[in-house]
């Protein structure tokens, strides 16, 4: 219902209903994300699920020169230096799993997906877990968390269930380099974005033809982008207003609730990837947030992303069967199972 509510109103920049404010073009998108104190904490809201995680002086929990701070230290990790140190992780896991395609075997590209995220996550966080088990737990934890904050009467047990997976998952991240919740929390976030992003990528390469793209190293980059803009691994922003704004024009109250559309804002419902002709980069980069708000993953999120596409790209895999996952927290297949294609 809220879907279908999002998209027949899109054609509005900005519509209010009540005290909620639905966001769907880039610049009110942008000035959301950048002129209007947010609450981190406030119910419904991304901090608000991350709370379920019992974390202190977390990434989505924190203000002022705590949370400049806290990001300047996480972009360290995921810039260009930690690409560099992670990318052998995830390159091994590629090229193992991935090696059937070469033999006409088929791979499930959502499990390739879940231990490449799960694998960079414990050498990002210093973990010597299992790399399935802790990507399993994060996606749980999400998917749970996401429920248990949704509109409407509350289902019974679904907050208790919530908060078993947050402690499954606080429990595998009790060894990391910055440990318990914030660990968690950052495990949360990497995991569940690379799991949607990736399989969603590759399945539209194959619909639409475009691993000669991938596997053109000057083409490679552009499509990267392109392919983040129109899946959106995070379609939908939920927040909630600390303090009085604007939003294109129309004045914002303390309270009222702001659903950012990233998929309206960066136009994913009126373009397709095109590497000839792509979006503006200051609008493609609208799927990673903007300002303070901005995701310090983006480098990371880009270059596994590019990498997997260059090993398929190959093999031209087609897809022989997929299976949404109507339990994640985020849009995304529960199985992508791919072919080597004719060449």
């Amino acid at each position: 219902m809220l879907f279908a509510l999002l998209a027949a109103t899109r054609r509005a920049p900005t519509l209010r209903l009540g005290r909620t404010v639905l966001v769907h073009d880039e610049d009110p998108f942008r000035a959301a994300l950048t002129r209007v104190p947010l609450d981190r904490v406030a119910a419904g809201t991304t901090g608000g699920a991350a709370r379920r995680l019992d974390a202190d002086g977390m990434l989505f929990d924190q203000s002022g020169v705590e949370h400049r701070r806290t990001r300047r230290t996480v972009g360290e990790q995921l810039g260009t230096a930690g690409v560099a140190r992670l990318r052998p992780v995830w390159s091994a896991v590629l090229h193992r799993r991935l090696a059937p395609l070469a033999d006409g075997g088929t791979v499930d590209l959502v499990e390739v997906a879940a231990e490449l995220a799960g694998a960079t996550t414990a050498a990002l966080l210093g973990l010597t877990v299992d790399p399935l088990a802790l990507a399993d737990a994060a996606r749980a934890a999400a998917a749970a968390a996401a429920r248990d904050h949704l509109p409407g009467p509350p289902w019974p047990g679904r907050g208790r269930r919530a908060r078993a997976a947050a402690a499954r998952l606080v429990e595998l991240a009790r060894g990391a380099d910055d440990p318990g919740g914030a660990a968690a929390v950052l495990a949360v976030a990497s995991i569940n974005t690379t799991v949607a992003a990736i399989p969603r990528a590759a399945a539209w390469c194959a619909d639409d033809r475009l691993w000669e793209r991938a596997a053109d190293e000057t083409t490679l980059p552009t499509l990267v982008a392109e392919l983040l803009r129109v899946t959106a691994p995070s379609p939908l922003l939920p927040r909630v207003a600390a303090g009085p704004g604007a939003v294109d024009g129309a004045p914002v109250r303390r309270g009222d609730r702001l659903l950012l559309v990233a998929r309206h804002a960066v136009g994913a419902h009126r373009t397709d990837p095109d590497c000839a002709d792509p979006a503006p980069a200051a609008r493609a980069q609208l799927v990673f947030g903007a300002g303070p708000h901005a995701c310090p993953g983006a480098a990371l999120a880009r270059a596994q992303l590019a990498d997997a596409l260059a090993a398929l790209a190959p093999h031209r895999p087609v897809v022989v069967r997929a299976r949404v996952d109507r339990r994640a927290a985020l849009p995304g297949w529960a199985s992508l199972q791919l072919r080597a294609g004719p060449r």
